[in-house]
């Protein structure tokens, strides 16, 4: 027998066709930027915004990098669970945090194929100024970012109605 939140999100898994979009739109952007980009100098866009390859090695601002490829996949595979857990754990009605996890799944599997398919993340958006710099990071990372700002602005807001009714 499933367990009953899986059977739940498999009946009514809104925004689930947002995690294969996620995927796409990432592979392409680092597709395009594997095969144009030179590796190592930088292309402005903007007075702020720069494109520039690079490769992580290891997980979020290269935590982790050396360790072993095969412990940072299964590593990631934990994390995908507990995603899904999660995900399909909350009531479909919160159509925020839904959203939020489809987006972190996306955003998570992107990575997990460069890792598999190249033996590290590929990174392209540098954020920076004349003198300070922000971590260089991709579209799959810009995803996981968004949707978990979406699943704790979800439940900031539960919170706050909670606390409205109460009072």
């Amino acid at each position: 027998m499933m367990p009953r939140w899986l059977v739940a999100g498999l009946r009514s898994g809104p925004f689930v066709w947002l995690v294969p979009i996620t995927i796409i739109v990432d592979q392409i952007c680092k597709w395009f930027v594997e095969a144009d980009l030179p590796y190592g100098e930088p292309v402005g866009l903007l007075p702020f915004i720069s494109l520039y390859r690079t490769w992580n090695e290891g997980i979020a601002f290269s935590l982790f990098a050396g360790l072993d490829e095969l412990f940072l996949i299964i590593l990631a595979l934990i994390v995908l669970l507990f995603v899904t857990y999660l995900w399909w754990s909350v009531e479909p009605k919160r159509w925020l945090s839904r959203l939020g996890f489809a987006l972190i799944w996306g955003g998570a599997v992107g990575n997990l194929i460069d890792r598999i398919w190249h033996g590290h993340v590929i990174d392209f958006i540098l954020v920076h100024t004349q003198t300070w710099s922000f971590a260089i990071f991709n579209t799959a990372d810009s995803f996981i970012s968004v949707g978990a700002a979406a699943v704790v602005l979800d439940e900031v807001l539960m919170w706050w109605r909670s606390r409205s009714d109460a009072g």
